[in-house]
């Protein structure tokens, strides 16, 4: 329980602890959050766009809901679009005096740009092209628009695909977007391809001098070359390359100073980097490049100018967050938003303001949006009042100590009503990548429902094992050339302290992940199963040789990964794959993937549902979504497996039962 003892408000927050209750898997699943916040080039506005789940058993299947607020300096709230109007790419323009976005309003046959005025008014046409309107970008003056789109249909295609004809020539029939540009100020202006039809176009600015383009192309639309072979250009409006910036692996935003002398960018440090974690600047006066926090030991996210010779920028550090301002002239860093504050996703601001806004979350809140001005944080929004009712577990960062001696750290939620001294039943949850962290904030998902499972009495834990982000490039670079050697005893290191210090029962631990961190979980489940009681593997790896053959980022996985190919050692790589240990499996696991992903196949849940399977010693399950890729990405099987996640745990980690339940869940018993 937590006092706020300031003043008479500690009995009052006694009082609603008094009151708390626990959180359920729908509520978990359903929580609205801040997907993004701009701040207006004027300073006055903040434009945030709220996600808003939909309603399991209520609404029909699709993608969450959006709606689009304004936020004066104030703090009061105006909706301007709602939930039920489909937009995207909201930007302020130039001025403050419109927003834009695109949309397909009635009668459109493509997503064309719209613009409504801040002060109110009706939903204007900007332009509309024979084509989908993707990424776009204004001039200063907002006449000249340039945009992303891969143009019109292909009517005979269209056509020859009724009639039947529809063979897919893998990784050939490959769709490009170009960047176009047109005047608007022009009568019947017509818009222009700027770059070549055999570049990908990713995104596109414009220079400070609004007569040249900051563009990002890759050499085809393969999500592979977007992660390890793009490159950002500066190119006239006529198409020529006035210059190439030079960078190798990742890439992350760029963004030009207000003078137009400087590039920022965040980028991988060097081909092998996992993640486009560094921050550089390329000086176009003295044709120059430099990585300007060089030993910085964790990853920058986010960045903004906020004059010519400073940048406000945003880093990840450990499992907390922090915001600097970094002067240009000496390279000095000073801060602004100390670790601990939230933990910051994204940062927005303007040339010559001193204020910027932040989209950030707590242990106690998802994604909401806050801004800083004079020196001082505001949160700004509050889109789910109700969990103010929810019984918040006890959440914090613990370090330990690997079986070399590396010192890791992760993220421990303790049981709703623990008792020191008590040990309880454990769920391990692993991150995928690996280059991804956890950071000390909220750790709900459909995939991990933390004070769901804590109210019933687990404690839960997050370990950030080597090979993780967060902690400098080196640190990220550890578990290369080692599939699920050290990396994985991590994961064994962090149970056995969890043990050690009293926290988990020892016969009582289950282990979960997605991606990577599915690859864990099978691991955890056939290598290492002596260690752990229950397993649910979601879109994970059983067998490396072949998923190499059907992954979309084979380059990238030998570059920031593997690093080497399979043919380099094939007995090896067999050996690093779960169904190698098959017959070793004690492990109850539940394996879950969705029928459309391209990152892991679903075959790799069925390699190692086959085998166990077939081998017949432990309880197995595959379960399949359909429509749904590298990640349940709608809600209703988003609570499928909330709820078949919590089930397995409950079997086999509390009840420590025998055989696996019912492969049936009461949904139908909740429809209206």
């Amino acid at each position: 329980m937590l006092l706020r003892a300031v003043g008479g408000m500690a009995l009052a927050v006694l009082a609603a602890d008094i009151d708390a209750r626990e959180m359920t898997l729908m509520e978990t699943v359903t929580t609205k959050a801040i997907r993004s916040a701009q701040l207006s080039p004027d300073g006055q506005f903040t434009a945030v766009i709220r996600s808003t789940p939909r309603t399991p058993y209520e609404d029909d299947d699709g993608s969450s809901y959006s709606e689009l607020v304004l936020i004066n300096t104030e703090g009061e709230e105006t909706s301007y679009l709602s939930k039920d109007k489909k937009f995207g790419r909201v930007s302020f323009g130039p001025q403050s005096e419109y927003l834009y976005f695109t949309a397909k309003e009635e009668g459109d046959e493509y997503q064309e740009l719209y613009r409504m005025p801040v002060n109110g008014g009706g939903v204007q046409s900007v332009f509309e092209f024979d084509g989908n309107i993707g990424g776009y970008a204004l001039s200063d003056d907002g006449q000249q628009l340039v945009f992303l789109s891969s143009g019109a249909k292909d009517s005979d295609e269209e056509k020859l695909e009724k009639k039947g004809f529809k063979a897919e020539v893998y990784e050939e029939d490959l769709t490009y977007t170009q960047v176009y540009h047109v005047s608007l100020g022009e009568e019947d202006a017509e818009a222009k391809a700027v770059t070549a039809e055999d570049q990908h176009a990713l995104s596109v600015s414009f220079h400070p001098n609004n007569e040249q383009l900051l563009v990002r192309t890759a050499p085809t639309s393969l999500i592979d070359d977007n992660y390890m072979s793009s490159q950002y250009q500066l190119i006239s409006l006529d198409g020529e390359v006035v210059t190439s910036f030079e960078s190798e692996g990742k890439l992350g935003r760029a963004e030009f100073s207000p003078d137009g002398r400087y590039l920022a960018m965040t980028r991988a440090a060097d081909y092998n980097d996992p993640s486009a974690g560094s921050l550089f600047v390329y000086d176009t006066h003295e044709q120059e490049h430099r990585n300007v926090l060089p030993d910085y030991k964790g990853a920058v996210k986010d960045f903004s100018w906020r004059t010519d010779e400073e940048i406000i920028w945003l880093g990840h550090r450990g499992t907390e967050t922090e915001v600097q301002a970094l002067t240009l002239k000496f390279l000095e860093s000073r801060s602004l938003l100390e670790l601990g504050e939230a933990i910051f996703t994204s940062l927005d601001g303007e040339a010559g303001k001193s204020e910027f806004v932040l989209t950030g979350h707590r242990p106690s809140h998802p994604s909401e949006a806050f801004k800083y001005s004079n020196g001082r944080l505001e949160r700004l929004t509050d889109s789910n009042p109700w969990l103010a009712d929810i019984d918040m577990p006890r959440q914090e960062t613990m370090t330990y100590e690997a079986r070399d001696g590396l010192k890791l750290e992760g993220i421990v939620v303790y049981p709703t009503n623990y008792e020191e001294g008590k040990t309880y039943p454990l769920m391990m949850v692993i991150h995928g990548g690996p280059e991804s962290h956890y950071s000390n904030g909220w750790l709900d998902r459909y995939a991990s429902p933390v004070k769901h499972a804590a109210a019933k009495g687990y404690a839960l834990f997050f370990p950030n094992y080597r090979g993780s982000t967060g902690r400098g490039v080196e640190f990220s670079k550890l578990g290369q050339n080692d599939y699920a050697g050290k990396e994985f005893d991590d994961i064994v290191d962090a149970k056995k302290h969890l043990v050690e210090i009293g926290l988990a029962d020892e016969s009582s631990v289950g282990i979960t992940g997605g991606s990577y961190g599915g690859y864990a979980s099978a691991w955890g489940a056939t290598a290492q199963t002596e260690h752990f009681a229950a397993s649910v593997m979601f879109v994970g790896i059983s067998n490396n040789l072949s998923k190499f053959g059907t992954t979309d980022i084979a380059k990238e996985m030998h570059a920031v990964h593997a690093r080497s190919y399979p043919w380099d050692k094939w007995e090896w790589y067999l050996e690093r794959s779960p169904i190698y240990h098959a017959e070793k499996a004690r492990t109850p696991i539940l394996i879950m993937h969705g029928k459309e992903d391209t990152r892991v196949h679903p075959s790799q849940s069925m390699e190692l549902y086959r085998y166990l399977k077939t081998h017949g010693k432990v309880p197995v399950r595959l379960v399949l979504y359909p429509d749904e890729g590298h990640g349940n990405r709608k809600v209703a099987a988003q609570l499928d497996y909330s709820m078949r996640l919590m089930r397995w745990m409950d079997t086999f980690l509390v009840e420590k039962a025998e055989e696996k339940p019912s492969f049936e869940l009461p949904h139908a018993e909740q429809l209206k």
